[in-house]
């Protein structure tokens, strides 16, 4: 009887130790986290994989370590600089000796030039402003002013402009619009650019023009939305947005993009659009595609199941779980962790070997190569989901990747299809960046002014057009059509490149 109550008892306490040494090992693995969130690298990068930002340090600390290959003959090959554009303006500085010197010093014979070196400096050559003085001239008639008829006066129309009583032209709007949307200068900082040239240029001014340059420019926002709800794929992505006026409600700038991240891929149109909205409800995306039935790639966010469309997931969302596991391990050890980076990590190299290949060909390599390695990953899934306790890193991440499994693996389907929606988070990127510097928008018409802005910035960048002579041409045209026109040969890829 005692005996039975001491073996009671001891596995009374061996319960509860087990129960404090996962205890332990939870808080250990949160407080791994939490150091590495606050002071460590903010890359995900794994051993094979490319880092999509480096700080300019790094820049600069990885050409200084750079090894130098070696040829036979112990030659070098030195890294080569990239020369300047051709089309740039040239000025030829001719630096020589005086007449006096062109004697030889032994005969005095005179010299003659043998050849010559060249090298190149890019000078940079500041910003300037003028004003364009329009002068209309009116025309009368003498002969009826003497005879008292009634004088019919003739003058040239006023040019169309956005802002038909302002000063502003589609340049300066353009310059502006590309500052603070491309380059994250906001309005005030641009104010006060404007007073080194001796010009008065209120930021309330300058955010009045914005918005009448976004009501401008929705004809052909509305037009590439049209285009992007045609496509077979679509990408989505979302991030929050500070509006002062809807101080209450948390409000969110959406990402929807098609095509590519090469400009030089003409198979899809790049279309990347922003809609700014006071919530996050599926609703939103619900209202925007308007019925969209194709794939919609996204990370795990319940609310795009509200939509139509048929939901692919991203593979890198799936991942980044996996590193948050692996930096949870205690330093120095490998787990089960590394084991599905590295496996997913191989289906990333199947993706960089298709790269550039047809839709059908991406299919028939996807199905041969990359099926096995999901079965086996999925096989694996199902076994460790059992072995790892579910409130761990690892265990987040076993649970993620199973309930997201039959639409991460949906990508193989179809060869238009890629592994991740890495394109959506890039492009939402400039977004992202621009916040940093405004922090936040006054009212929701400064909010959508933005995403008009800024969809016509990056839909311009994808096609490979310089946004400010994309701006400046839309700015110079849009004015002059009449409502019959049609606007697709105002589209960035109907647009010659400059």
């Amino acid at each position: 009887m005692i005996e039975t109550q001491y073996q009671q008892r001891i596995t009374e306490l061996e319960s509860l130790l087990a129960e404090k040494d996962a205890k332990i090992a939870f808080l250990e693995e949160q407080f791994r986290l939490a150091q590495q969130k606050q002071f460590g690298a903010s890359s995900e990068g794994h051993p094979g994989q490319g880092e999509l930002f480096n700080e300019v340090e790094a820049e600069v600390e990885q050409l200084d370590v750079e090894p130098v290959q070696e040829t036979i003959g112990y030659t070098r090959n030195k890294p080569k600089r990239k020369p300047l554009p051709k089309d740039l303006p040239r000025e030829v500085v001719v630096i020589d000796i005086a007449d006096e010197d062109k004697v030889c010093a032994c005969c005095n014979g005179e010299l003659h030039q043998i050849g010559e070196d060249k090298s190149e400096k890019l000078e940079f050559i500041p910003a300037k402003v003028k004003v364009i003085e329009t002068v209309r001239p009116k025309y009368a008639c003498r002969a009826c002013e003497k005879d008292g008829t009634q004088n019919q006066i003739k003058q040239a129309p006023v040019p169309a402009s956005i802002i038909p009583k302002g000063y502003a032209t589609p340049s300066l709007l353009s310059q502006i619009i590309t500052s603070k949307y491309q380059y994250g200068l906001p309005l005030y900082r641009q104010e006060s650019l404007f007073k080194q040239y001796g010009i008065e240029l209120s930021r309330k001014t300058m955010a009045d023009w914005m918005i009448k340059s976004q009501l401008a420019l929705q004809i052909l926002y509305e037009r590439l939305r049209e285009i992007l709800l045609q496509q077979s794929v679509i990408q989505a992505d979302e991030t929050t947005l500070k509006v002062i006026g809807e101080a209450k409600t948390t409000s969110y700038m959406w990402l929807y993009c098609s095509g590519t991240d090469s400009p030089n891929d003409s198979s899809t149109p790049n279309i990347v659009l922003y809609d700014y909205q006071n919530s996050r409800r599926g609703q939103c995306a619900v209202d925007f595609l308007a019925g969209y039935s194709g794939y919609l790639q996204v990370d795990g966010y319940q609310g795009y199941a509200q939509t139509q469309a048929t939901l692919v997931a991203c593979m890198a969302h799936a991942r980044r779980k996996f590193v948050e596991a692996e930096t949870a391990q205690p330093k120095g050890k490998t787990g089960k962790a590394n084991w599905a980076l590295n496996q997913i990590q191989k289906l990333y190299r199947i993706e960089t070997k298709i790269k550039g290949k047809t839709a059908q060909e991406k299919y028939r390599i996807r199905q041969a190569d990359a099926l096995p390695l999901l079965m086996q990953f999925k096989g694996w899934l199902d076994k460790s989901a059992t072995e790892v306790p579910p409130k761990t890193a690892l265990g987040k991440a076993l649970a993620y990747s199973l309930n997201q499994w039959s639409k991460l693996i949906r990508y193989i389907e179809d060869g238009n299809l890629t592994i991740d929606n890495n394109r959506a988070e890039r492009a939402i990127k400039p977004f992202v960046i621009g916040r940093k510097n405004w922090l936040f928008s006054n009212t929701a018409n400064g909010a959508n002014a933005s995403a008009t802005l800024y969809s016509i910035i990056e839909t311009a960048k994808s096609n490979g057009l310089v946004p400010f002579d994309y701006l400046n041409h839309l700015l110079n045209e849009i004015p002059s059509l009449k409502p019959d026109d049609t606007i697709d040969h105002l589209l960035p890829w109907n647009c010659a490149k400059r």
